[in-house]
């Protein structure tokens, strides 16, 4: 069987992390919705800036903005948002057919918004209106500054994507204020089986990180953990799912109609060539998650990948050893993933602003073209 039916059989909804003008003009996206078990897609500012400054697919759009004069910043969200709602609608029937739980699409807030949390909360107002798409799912970075902002945008029915997920104690403040969000909504009286949430916990940047640091300590007590703790993080970070979304809190709001904010696993294709090239889909497998997968990892699980009924929920124990075993290395838990959470912002800032300065000198270029032609 194609390990990808076997995959979504499990219970896992395989997204495709990866979106650009070209994939939607050629059909490759609805190609791979509907031959390859893809029911969602994940954008991020990294993304979006390799896809525009590559090759001649925006070419058009970009002449239309810098004739209407149009500054950096609204250039950005009309091309992004303009491909994103494309994406909305090739993933519509997937939507409709799960009840709004997959064939979702997200976009990002500006990340250089991510410690501002009225900023955020203003943005992505801005973008929830502007796609205009029930299946969207905008997404808020889990900085501390947008812990409030996530609450107030799930009151107000907007669907969220947590993304930039590396602790476990972060994990916990994001599911916390996801059931804030969803008891404002209810009490505000509007239908929450249409308000959708996942949060992205990243996977493969924290083995980077932390083999780095494993690495560093040459000790044989410490190479034993490398490769290790990505998973370990992950694994318990459903432990924590489990003990949440069975709690009468949430109880009372599935009564009500809300469906669960699931976790999503990101950051999957492997950073050490050393390691398989599908670990992060065949060892993360749980029903009621997604993994968000670059088209590489999806055509290696799809080739080769070695998909088990549940690979997760008979490992607590060992995942708990992993972690208690960072400790007695002198491998700081806390200090690793917060570091990995202020750099995955920095990344993304870094992407958009690179972007933003590219765009901002095409658009200034593109009316002397305009007047030659």
């Amino acid at each position: 069987m194609n390990p990808l039916i076997t995959l979504s059989d499990a219970g896992v909804s395989i997204w495709l992390d990866d979106l650009s003008r070209e994939r939607l003009v050629s059909g490759s996206l609805k190609d791979l919705v509907t031959r390859d078990r893809v029911v969602g897609v994940t954008t991020n500012p990294t993304i979006f800036a390799k896809a525009i400054t590559s090759g001649d697919a925006y070419d058009g759009q970009i002449r239309d903005l810098s004739a209407r004069g149009v500054g950096v910043g609204e250039a950005l969200r009309t091309l992004t948002t303009t491909d994103v709602r494309w994406a909305c609608d090739v993933l519509r029937p997937v939507h409709d057919a799960t009840d709004g739980v997959d064939g979702r699409v997200s976009i990002e807030v500006d990340p250089r918004l991510a410690h501002d949390t009225a900023a955020t909360i203003a943005e992505a107002r801005a973008l929830w209106w502007l796609v205009d798409r029930p299946n969207l799912f905008v997404k808020i970075p889990a900085a501390r500054q947008g812990l409030p902002a996530i609450t107030a945008c799930l009151a107000e029915g907007i669907s969220i994507n947590v993304t930039l997920i590396f602790s476990l104690a972060r994990y916990d403040e994001v599911m916390a204020v996801f059931l804030d969000g969803m008891e404002r909504a209810r009490d505000a009286g509007r239908e929450l089986s249409g308000i959708g949430s996942v949060a992205s916990f990243f996977v493969s940047r924290v083995d980077a990180e932390a083999d780095a640091r494993l690495d560093k300590t040459g000790t044989t007590q410490a190479a034993r953990l490398r490769g290790q703790v990505a998973i370990a993080n992950a694994r318990l970070a459903y432990q924590h799912y489990e003990q949440v979304f069975s709690s009468p809190r949430w109880h009372a709001l599935r009564q009500a109609g809300a469906h669960p904010q699931r976790p999503l696993w990101a950051s999957t294709s492997v950073k050490d060539p050393a390691y398989p090239d599908t670990r992060y889909v065949t060892e993360l497998v749980a029903p009621g998650v997604v993994n968000t997968m670059p088209e590489a990892t999806l055509r290696a699980v799809a080739d080769h990948g070695r998909v088990p009924a549940d690979s997760v929920r008979a490992h607590y124990g060992d995942a708990q050893r992993v972690l208690d075993g960072l400790r007695s290395v002198g491998v700081d838990y806390d200090d690793l993933v917060q570091t990995l959470e202020d750099e995955g912002v920095s990344k993304f800032d870094a992407s958009w602003q690179e972007l933003a300065e590219q765009l901002a000198e095409t658009l200034r270029s593109r009316p002397a073209a305009v007047a030659g032609n």
